[in-house]
């Protein structure tokens, strides 16, 4: 990310300052395999586009990031990582993978993680922090970590990017660092795209199941659209209509065939319980902000009012339901 010299150029940090300083601007990360009287590190982090941009070093033979270091300080971003000197291994969700000079990474802060220096020598790597709902709107799913791209090839348009963005950071307008970190998650999602047909099909049933998670949690909020779906998914509004027209069917469409049969149960209930529960608090605790809106959509949906829904509607309510939930099953 920049010339090594201009890096080596900044202090030698010991042991705990090394540690204190890359908990200050990374999270809990603890070196280990070293003696800490024999530990010598460097750190430094700076804005590159409004993103955080660190660079480490250190001679230790691992660095560590555990389950409780997580929980701690509960860092939710990504990092792509580039190994800029020596050779390392990265540990995460039980996979491993080598990094070599010139290779790029994308590495989970939200998720325990293990750098192992292969060859034992001084350590050199240049970060760039990821916010997690800005890379997944890009990426479109949520990546497996660690990800890895060998080569020059993969990684040499994205730290050009990175080098003219540092060089011209104090001359950019506002807008024109906007743009150039549209480029940047661009480039990264060229780069991270997953290349097996069936790795993407899982990454997105999860993502659709994660979305489906989240209008159950919210959908008896009238103010909750699509934006709102999209922006709690951390994904595009556009990357969430592609999800539901791949399966014949809209955001909008979903969001109230879940209202319309939450509002079915509810009546079921009033029915068989014969309460006096007003129909017009049943369609706002669905989700309905206008109750003539709820009883034209809930005729439409079912073929009565709501008024004359009863438990013996129950078996034909299940009938119109199947629509809803063939794409809620497994929730």
């Amino acid at each position: 990310m920049h010339s090594r010299g201009d890096f080596l150029s900044t202090p030698n940090l010991d042991y705990e300052a090394w540690r204190d300083t890359v908990r200050s601007i990374c999270g809990r990360y603890t070196p280990g395999g070293i003696e800490p009287n024999t530990f010598s590190g460097k750190a430094r982090v700076r804005s590159i586009c409004g993103l955080k941009a660190v660079e480490l070093s250190s001679n230790a033979h691992c660095l560590e990031r555990t389950h409780q270091d997580v929980r701690v300080d509960a860092r939710d971003h990504y990092y792509a990582i580039f190994q800029m000197t020596g050779q390392s291994r990265i540990i995460q969700n039980d996979r491993n993978v080598v990094l070599k000079v010139g290779d790029v990474a994308l590495v989970d802060a939200a998720r325990p993680v293990t750098y192992v220096s292969e060859k034992g020598s001084d350590q050199w790597w240049g970060s760039l922090q990821l916010p997690r709902r800005s890379l997944l709107s890009h990426l479109g799913l949520d990546p497996r970590c660690p990800s890895r791209r060998s080569g020059a090839a993969a990684a040499r348009p994205l730290r050009q990017l990175l080098q003219d963005a540092v060089e011209d950071e104090q001359s950019m307008s506002v807008s024109a660092k906007a743009y150039m970190r549209l480029a940047l998650y661009d480039l990264l999602g060229a780069i991270f795209a997953p290349s097996d047909p069936e790795d993407t099909s899982v990454h997105t049933e999860k993502l659709f199941a994660r979305v489906r998670d989240i209008i159950k949690d919210h959908f008896s909020n009238p103010g909750f659209g699509p934006c709102e779906v999209a922006a709690e998914a951390g994904i595009s509004l556009r990357y969430l209509q592609k999800l539901f027209t791949a399966r014949n069917s809209t955001c909008s469409h979903f969001i109230q065939s879940v209202r319309l049969d939450h509002a079915a149960r509810l009546l079921e209930r009033r029915s068989f319980l014969k309460t006096s529960q007003p129909i017009s608090e049943i369609a706002y605790a669905s989700g309905f902000g206008d109750y003539t809106n709820f009883s034209r959509k809930f005729r439409r949906r079912f073929g009565h009012t709501p008024g004359s829904h009863s438990e013996d509607h129950f078996e034909s309510g299940r009938f119109c339901a199947a629509e809803t939930a063939s794409l809620v099953h497994d929730v």
